[in-house]
């Protein structure tokens, strides 16, 4: 029998679904054809140079679920090698669930979003946190940031895809939308300050 890397996600129990619903045909043409990808390409890496948030998610030994966010500068997702993706870690509100899931389920994923452009990127894989490797956590760590990077979390790519842009909403980076805003503001000022002029000065007749 045949293996993909899709097969990550698509189970048996999902393919079953597929069938039922009509689509499996489809993904089989996907599997047997250009696939899902297990390393990073250059299509990935220039995704992750522009990307400023992810979501990250992970699960206890029970199967419970947890999706944390993750936010930095365009880049802070990094590529360690062609099989590896790491980021800087700091203090947080000291929950640690992504930690102690980690501890005891290495599976994770991440969710990665381009809402300027209606993209997506999906990774399935295994994490795991480095707390000794100083030399790795400051190669990470974006030294404009001001926090202190604690560790480093590693993820081994399995898989990952990029799929559709339906029903995604556009939303845009403040730092690109807060200069547009003061611009349309000092505009608008400088319209109403016209305005007033223009009212001071009219006199019926003229």
């Amino acid at each position: 029998m045949n293996h993909y890397p899709s097969d990550i996600a698509f189970t048996p129990s999902v393919k079953a679904v597929q069938t039922r619903k009509g689509s499996r045909s489809l993904y089989a043409k996907v599997e047997q054809g250009y696939g899902w990808q297990t390393e990073v390409t250059a299509e990935l890496k220039a995704f992750l140079a522009e990307l400023d948030m992810f979501y990250l998610g992970t699960a206890n030994r029970a199967g419970q679920p947890y999706i944390q966010y993750r936010g930095g500068s365009p880049g802070f997702l990094k590529v360690v090698d062609e099989k590896t993706l790491g980021f800087a870690d700091f203090g947080g509100n000291q929950q640690y669930i992504t930690l102690g899931n980690l501890a005891e389920n290495p599976q994770a994923f991440l969710f990665l979003m381009d809402y300027v452009h209606s993209r997506r990127i999906k990774i399935w894989g295994t994490a795991w946190v480095e707390e000794n490797d100083q030399e790795l956590i400051q190669r990470l760590h974006d030294p404009a940031y001001p926090a202190r990077a604690e560790r480093a979390i590693l993820l081994s790519i399995e898989a990952w895809d990029m799929n559709c842009p339906q029903h995604i909403h556009k939303r845009y980076p403040a730092n690109e939308v807060l200069p547009l805003i003061k611009s349309l503001q000092e505009e608008n000022r400088l319209l109403k300050e016209q305005m007033a002029r223009f009212q001071t000065g009219w006199e019926p007749g003229h």
